[in-house]
């Protein structure tokens, strides 16, 4: 596997808290990860299919950060403690620098041997909790996994998608990815009409349906992708806060925008151009939420 996933530290940020009885799909993950997820990307063109598997298992682990902010709020103190030791162990350092005098900070020299270090700890959790926790810690198990061992962490979060429980959910948007990354867009394609179908899919809504236009794109489904990317895009447009002020656009509803543009130039002026006083085209960072 490549050595060149190193953006685990900068995930924290996509931590989500629902703000609303009825959230808007504000997406801080599509908002902060993907975009570094695919610059980085850019910068490997050429290097090699390996590279691509281990920026699929990024973007997984990225997605994992709603999922324990969600999950934390009703845990045990002991068991969320333990997890969130073994997540700073999964998204360590990884440098040929060692930590300066005095420091307590974890690093490691390569990717395979800070997964290999966070399986053992996860796996610690699940034998001493089990349960729910143990459930969660599987999962993370999985997809670091992937980073070790890619057809067995394939493995064992296809065992873990057959379940209907959070981690299911997780674990089948995880293979989406990976099932995109390899082609098999048929698959992914009724993956993620699967999580869209769900009334609590745990991913937003606006994240699974732009993933899925993108995949029509790769099929030459132009009108398929235009459709979603419209519906993205209007949404967010139109969206209010609380006050009933328009708010700013998401990453993923400006890039859904975009692609349009490029789809379908005519439909996408539909969609009102922000100004840079509007409450949607600049200032601070928008509310964060997850469905």
């Amino acid at each position: 596997m490549s050595s060149k996933k190193r953006r685990f530290e900068q995930l924290q940020a996509a931590a989500a808290t629902a703000t609303t009885d009825k959230p808007r799909y504000v997406d801080p993950f599509q908002q902060q990860v993907v975009p570094r997820v695919e610059e980085f990307g850019k910068k490997l063109e050429g290097k090699g299919r390996t590279i691509v598997y281990g920026v699929v298992a990024l973007i997984v682990v990225a997605a994992l950060f709603f999922f324990v902010s969600r999950w934390s709020r009703n845990s045990g103190n002991e068991a969320q403690a333990a997890l969130g030791k073994a997540i700073e162990t999964s998204k360590a350092r990884v440098t040929d620098t060692p930590p300066a005098a005095g420091s307590t900070e974890k690093t490691f020299k390569t990717e395979k041997e800070r997964s290999e270090a966070a399986i053992a700890e996860f796996q610690s959790v699940a034998d001493k909790f089990g349960g729910a926790v143990g459930d969660k810690a599987k999962y993370f198990i999985a997809v670091n996994r992937l980073n070790v061992d890619r057809a067995a962490g394939i493995t064992e979060l296809e065992a873990i998608a057959n379940t209907s429980s959070d981690t299911g959910k997780m674990a089948k948007f995880a293979l989406a990815q990976i099932r995109t990354d390899d082609n098999k867009l048929d698959e992914a394609i009724a993956i993620y009409q699967e999580l869209l179908g769900l009334s609590d899919s745990l991913i937003a809504k606006e994240t699974l349906n732009f993933n899925l236009a993108k995949i029509y794109e790769k099929q030459g489904k132009k009108q398929e992708a235009a459709d979603l990317y419209f519906n993205i895009a209007k949404a967010a447009s139109e969206a209010k806060d609380l006050d009933g002020k328009a708010v700013r656009l998401t990453e993923t509803a400006t890039e859904s925008k975009e692609k349009l543009k490029a789809l379908d130039p005519e439909r996408a002026k539909q969609i009102p151009e922000p100004t840079p006083d509007s409450p949607f085209g600049g200032g601070g960072a928008p509310p964060i939420s997850i469905q």
